[in-house]
């Protein structure tokens, strides 16, 4: 039986890209449940149907349901390990985790002034302090794994992983948002958008046409 992976938009679900990325760079074979968000009790009802959580993504392997990004790509870990979503290296390991979980409940500042919204026209906007240090550290993340694990390969850890899933939506956020980073941050940058996954769920999402109001504020 296939796992089923339910999403909510592309353009907008930052949430969903991280596990759809995580088994579609790994050719992990899933069924695709989308269901838009905020349009209605209908699809709230869907949701629900699916998952107790009412949101998005969930996973589903038969008898089993998992939600919340994070979980579903440490289910995945386990499930497939020869996807090597984390780095077999202990140390190595406990790095990816540790910046994962922090991109998990962090960064709150820059995900409210700069929401995922593919289909917005790049352009900067006037940032508060915090979401500056947001993006300051974001940088710090990703050169400290450049300099330390580029020997491995070209994403943070060498091959392309959870960490790297995690953080997908960033690169969309930096781009859209013209928000001005480091060569070696560009450089990462440019390694995750010519990802053939990270390319597939960019044409899919600017090839949406709901909009939703309360996400085209800026």
């Amino acid at each position: 039986m296939a796992l089923k992976l339910v999403i909510g938009n592309k353009n907008y679900s930052s949430w969903s890209m991280r596990p759809w990325l995580a088994l579609r760079a790994n050719n992990i074979p899933f069924d695709e449940v989308f269901i838009p968000l905020y349009t209605g009790e209908t699809d709230k009802k869907r949701i629900l149907s699916f998952t107790h959580s009412g949101k998005v993504p969930a996973l589903i392997d038969g008898d089993v349901t998992v939600w919340d990004s994070l979980a579903i790509i440490e289910y995945v870990a386990e499930r497939f390990p020869q996807a090597r979503l984390w780095p077999e290296d202990p140390a190595r390991r406990a790095h990816a985790r540790s910046i994962s979980a922090e991109m998990h409940s962090g960064f709150a500042a820059l995900r409210n002034e700069c929401g995922m919204n593919l289909h917005r026209p790049v352009r900067a906007i006037a940032l508060s302090a915090d979401a500056c240090a947001d993006i300051n550290r974001i940088q710090q993340i990703w050169t400290e794994c450049r300099e330390r694990y580029g020997k491995f390969g070209p994403f943070l850890f060498g091959n392309f992983g959870g960490a790297d899933a995690m953080f997908a939506p960033v690169v969309h956020r930096f781009r859209t948002y013209a928000i001005e980073v480091a060569p070696e941050v560009q450089a990462y940058m440019d390694t995750m958008m010519s990802l053939p996954a990270f390319q597939e769920w960019t044409r899919a999402a600017l090839a949406e046409t709901l909009l939703i109001e309360k996400f085209e504020t800026v």
